[in-house]
């Protein structure tokens, strides 16, 4: 390790996410789509739960942080990885590689651990729904997104130290079209082994963790499914869960997919696609999850809609 070149490097160069020049147009199109509908489901899914008296639930007071996360995490990737595509100059400098990431896993952690939580917050609903509004107070919840927006600051911090005091003295560009890990390990010149020991210890443990909610969560709630005897009351619940499981399964299997693999298994021209999933389509695809199947945010969209018409 040259450790004379080690705080030589002042920016970096990304790759981005084509060379191909015939598919920049069709790409840049497809992305600017996506992102647009990203930004209007999730600003309109915030402005929605906080405008209509009947969204001011637990439920969704989490789904509008939910969207706050998907909204802070993927404008930190977007709006740099459209630019980039026809751009000549494709540089970040170091410190803005490091802001990039920051934001990036504050708020992807923030909404790993929130997925967690809003199960939890089903179980209680569907458990004992006498007590629900008294176990799931506003104090709470409160309390309740203090810890994961705290857990997802210090995680990212750690991530972001670590990774940054590292030593990049060979080539400065990123075969990526944002500043993420598996890419940085490979630029380094010194041993990332603890990085990725980091990786699989501290953010394993809060994956498995947040899994682990969910899956304890839904156990206690089909318990309780059991308990209901009308197939209508039963279909009800079932309905009302299965937005919330679509979204956990999209989000966590390809996050597990992303990182949790030795870095000598990294492909990253491959795996560019799983990380413009995560980055773009399932921020996305959340708020549309959550309201296409919602009775509550259907009501709430067509009574704005009369306010307006008036």
């Amino acid at each position: 390790m040259d450790e004379g070149n080690c705080s030589s490097l002042t920016q970096f160069i990304l790759v981005g996410v084509t060379n191909n020049p015939g598919m920049k147009v069709t790409l840049f199109t497809i992305f600017l789509i996506v992102y647009f509908i990203n930004l209007l489901a999730n600003l309109g899914m915030i402005i929605l739960i906080r405008m209509d008296s009947q969204l001011h639930t637990p439920m969704y007071y989490f789904l509008s942080h939910l969207s706050f996360c998907d909204l802070c995490y993927s404008t930190a990737i977007g709006p740099k990885m459209l630019v980039d595509i026809f751009a000549k100059n494709k540089l970040i400098p170091f410190s803005g590689c490091a802001l990039q990431f920051f934001v990036f896993s504050v708020f992807g952690d923030s909404a790993c651990l929130l997925l967690a939580v809003m199960a939890f917050d089903r179980y209680k609903a569907i458990s004992n729904p006498l007590l629900y509004t008294v176990s799931m107070s506003s104090r709470v919840c409160s309390r309740l997104m203090a810890g994961v927006y705290t857990v997802g600051i210090a995680d990212a911090l750690i991530h972001t130290t670590l990774a940054f005091r590292l030593c990049f003295c060979g080539s400065s560009e990123i075969n990526h079209f944002f500043c993420d890990l598996p890419p940085l390990f490979l630029l380094s010149c010194s041993d990332t082994q603890i990085n990725e020991l980091v990786i699989f210890t501290i953010s394993g443990f809060l994956e498995l963790s947040s899994i682990a909610g969910v899956l304890v969560s839904y156990c206690y709630i089909f318990l309780s499914v059991l308990r209901i005897h009308s197939a209508e009351g039963r279909f009800k619940v079932f309905f009302t869960c299965t937005s919330h499981l679509t979204a956990v399964a999209i989000f966590q299997g390809t996050v597990l997919f992303t990182y949790f693999r030795p870095s000598s298994s990294y492909s990253l021209n491959h795996d560019k696609t799983p990380a413009l999933f995560y980055t773009l389509v399932i921020p996305m695809l959340n708020p549309l999850i959550y309201s296409l199947r919602n009775k509550d945010v259907k009501q709430a969209l067509k009574k704005q809609k009369t306010k307006r018409c008036l």
